[in-house]
């Protein structure tokens, strides 16, 4: 597993969304996503 699955399972297990998780770690929306997506496609 690598680090955009592991920050998306933990996310969707903490019942979060993206926007949700970002909010809480003062960090936009955006950058969420692209951890999400980036990393799981390498």
């Amino acid at each position: 597993m690598n680090l955009g699955n592991k920050i998306r399972e933990l996310r969707r297990a903490g019942s979060l969304t993206q926007e949700q998780l970002a909010a809480a770690l003062n960090i936009s929306p955006q950058a969420v996503s692209k951890w999400e997506m980036r990393v799981s496609q390498t």
